[in-house]
């Protein structure tokens, strides 16, 4: 049996304050191998590397999203970056444009989203991007800057997933695509080539049907996959494995050597 990689989660998050511990410690007896944690801001990355720390199987990244832009301030991107020397922070994210809930300026968004794909590109570092009701300007940004990495929680068309696959980057699906109205996620999963596919949970949020409106948490992880497998033509495990692949490419971790790993 193949060990899933969720290459999104926020273990960090107040929603798994109760039991985080006793959680992530059982997560390779469900069958999940690796887990990256994505921060938020400066706090969400400081606990993110503590909880990479802790858990040899679980990684962080770095970086201040978008909602949170306003607090990208010169002392928090200096010590964005001193975060980014540790071992097991491996992504400058999540960064990126929400044009959702616009909690923070579009126009300091925009800042601070460049300044961190400055950052990125200066350190050598993949990004995770969040792009929300913000695909133009998002793509626009990201041609300028051609980061490596991976855009999260792809919610964009399948023409889109091709253009973002023509500039190098990896597209994450979390549970999204096992919704009843999931057209649109599932042609852009169908447009999106093996090799630059990645699952996540962006837990807690965006359970999988049928445990929609839960706490998610990467154990639901398997609901996406048989999803994904059946709209790309694979077997489950065949996909657990590849994308699992995927994800330490993208982020740049070594693949492990125990036999039968891969």
């Amino acid at each position: 049996m193949a060990l899933i990689f969720d290459s999104h989660a926020h273990y960090d998050e107040e929603a798994f304050d109760a039991d985080r511990d006793a959680l992530v410690s059982s997560m390779p007896a469900h069958g999940v191998g690796w887990i990256l944690n994505s921060a938020s801001d400066l706090s969400s990355s400081l606990r993110a590397k503590a909880l990479a720390e802790r858990f040899p199987f679980l990684y962080a990244s770095a970086g201040v999203h978008p909602h949170e832009a306003k607090t990208l301030t010169d002392e928090a991107l200096t010590q964005i970056e001193a975060l980014t020397r540790h071992n097991k922070v491996v992504a400058l994210g999540e960064i990126g444009l929400d044009y959702f809930y616009d909690r923070s300026p579009r126009e300091v968004q925009r800042a601070a989203f460049e300044r961190q794909l400055a950052l990125a590109r200066d350190l050598g570092l993949p990004v995770i991007i969040h792009s929300r009701d913000a695909h133009a300007d998002t793509l626009e940004i990201v041609k300028r800057f051609r980061p490596k990495g991976v855009v999260h929680c792809f919610s964009g068309s399948a023409e889109l997933a091709r253009e973002y696959i023509r500039l190098g980057m990896y597209l994450g699906f979390t549970g999204a695509v096992t919704f009843r109205n999931a057209r649109r996620p599932l042609e852009a999963a169908r447009a999106v080539p093996l090799d630059r596919l990645l699952i996540e949970t962006d837990c807690p949020y965006m359970a999988p049907e049928p445990f929609r409106g839960k706490r998610c948490d990467s154990t639901m992880l398997p609901r996406t996959v048989g999803t994904l497998a059946g709209v790309k033509g694979i077997e489950a495990d065949t996909l657990i494995r590849e994308t699992a692949k995927n994800a330490f490419a993208v982020y740049g971790i070594p693949l492990p050597m125990a036999k039968g790993a891969f």
